[in-house]
């Protein structure tokens, strides 16, 4: 599987770490009640079809929201989240 990253263009996989679902992004706030997090941390939908996933560029330190289908792992996006701060 080859990522395209915003930075340095098509890139094989093994040079990316997988985080999971971009779920991550919508974290519960810091007073959000203890069935919210448990729902955050532990509960995972198993979609079959498109989903969007987090990837970490680990040569240029850049956090990548990845569209792919877990059917056919096509990907379809990625857009850059976050840079790696130098």
């Amino acid at each position: 599987m080859r990522i395209t990253c915003p930075c340095c263009g098509k890139r094989d996989r093994r040079e990316f770490t997988y985080l999971g679902a971009d779920e991550y992004l919508r974290r519960p706030s810091i007073d959000a009640p203890p069935e919210a997090w448990d729902n955050y941390l532990h509960n995972r939908d198993n979609p079959a079809g498109d989903t969007f996933d987090l990837w970490y560029h680990d040569p240029c330190g850049t956090w990548i929201k990845v569209g792919r289908s877990t059917v056919t792992h096509a990907i379809f996006s990625c857009e850059p989240v976050a840079r790696k701060a130098t």
